[in-house]
């Protein structure tokens, strides 16, 4: 049983990746598609984690700011809830993915703690940009004064240079306005 879950949830990581790679290959419509499939399968009770990815990255897909934004809470608030398991305040180590996940971050192991911490700069810095262009400035330094804590933070782990970068653009187009 356990070798037919885990082979599940990488499905559901290759899946993502899959539709990932449609849209930086520049097909946003069928990512979208692939990615509201997978999301309606996951459901609003589905593996945190897989809720906080798929919501990320469907949130690039969007058209409209507010229907961006929207996306990107969700990310946020699945990222609020792997954290909030992972300092022990969900479920147990036997409760299936993300308990499995989260028993080894609890006992020290790398894994879902940094994963976690990892989502926050990128996840505020989506929330500031989405704010830009919703033309709500303030909302976007809260955000990016938030992604820039959790960048720092960070260290240099993962692809956090990359995000400071984004993170200076975006204060200057917030300066220049």
């Amino acid at each position: 049983m356990r070798e037919r879950q885990e082979a599940s949830e990488d499905a559901v990581m290759t899946r993502i990746g899959q539709a990932v790679m449609l849209l930086h290959g520049g097909d946003r419509e069928e990512a979208r598609n692939r990615f509201g499939e997978l999301w309606a399968e996951l459901g609003e009770a589905g593996d945190t984690f897989h809720r906080c990815a798929l919501a990320h990255y469907l949130a690039d897909t969007q058209d409209d700011p507010g229907d961006e934004l929207a996306w990107d809470l969700r990310a946020l608030t699945a990222a609020d809830g792997l954290k909030e398991e992972s300092a022990g305040g969900g479920r147990g180590a036997d409760d299936g993915a993300d308990g499995d996940r989260l028993a080894e971050a609890r006992a020290g192991v790398p894994g879902t703690s940094s994963v976690v911490r990892a989502f926050y700069p990128s996840l505020h810095l989506n929330l500031a940009a989405d704010y830009v262009k919703l033309q709500r400035p303030e909302a976007a330094r809260l955000h990016l004064d938030r992604a820039r804590e959790a960048a720092d933070a960070l260290g240099d782990e993962g692809d956090v240079n990359g995000v400071r970068a984004g993170i200076d653009r975006l204060e200057w187009l917030l300066r220049e306005r």
